[in-house]
């Protein structure tokens, strides 16, 4: 499907707050294409709120302790009980307050980002918003509509090679195939299935992890 296409149907969905999941693997192009979703979708007359699930990252202090900050950025590095918990406040209507990160600080800010409560669409953007099993599955009843990205393995490889060689060259291979491409790979197979499934037009090189 195209940009548009999904636009009409999140347009289509019934008044009052909607809550569509995009997801995909790392370097998928999430932002990008929910920058440009989200802009069709106001052209269409409804108001929207882009979420990104990377405010949901662990402290990087848990994951020293827990041993995961070398895979940072995998499933089990997300607070998903913080997640579901604002998902689900988020569904019930107005004004509220969601976490960002800040990628140079590589720290989550506490209420970055905020949704009015005239937005009724909440766009929420990440890996794992489709990931099967639990924790990720408590999310899944909660959508009222979603999309994965879909992109070729060889092509999320060159462009998460091309990230990390500008972002940290040194360790370029090791972030790509030590973490980010197994990540992408569990996406890929462990996902449910969306309702519509979009193929990006271009890539977003600095899209979160």
């Amino acid at each position: 499907m195209s940009i548009a296409e999904i636009a009409n149907a999140v347009a289509a969905l019934p008044p009052g707050r909607r809550l569509v999941a995009l997801a995909g693997p790392p370097a998928a192009g999430k932002s990008t294409t929910a920058a440009e979703l989200a802009k069709a979708i106001r052209s269409r007359g409804r108001s929207v709120a882009i979420i990104p699930m990377d405010g949901f990252h662990l402290d990087n202090a848990d994951l020293d302790r827990l041993g995961l900050r070398a895979r940072k950025g995998a499933p089990e590095t997300f607070d998903v009980a913080a997640l579901v918990a604002l998902t689900q406040a988020i569904a019930e209507g107005g004004q509220r307050s969601y976490p960002t990160f800040d990628r140079a600080a590589d720290a989550v800010v506490p209420a970055g980002g905020q949704i009015a409560a005239t937005d009724d669409i909440a766009l929420f953007e990440g890996n794992y918003l489709l990931l099967g099993g639990e924790p990720w599955s408590a999310l899944h009843r909660l959508w009222d509509l979603t999309i994965a990205l879909s992109v070729p393995e060889a092509e999320l490889e060159r462009r998460l090679l091309a990230r990390w060689r500008r972002h940290d060259p040194e360790n370029a291979e090791a972030r790509c195939h030590g973490n980010d491409l197994p990540n992408a790979r569990r996406v890929i197979a462990d996902s449910v299935r969306a309702d519509h499934v979009l193929t990006p037009a271009r890539p977003d090189g600095d899209d979160p992890i």
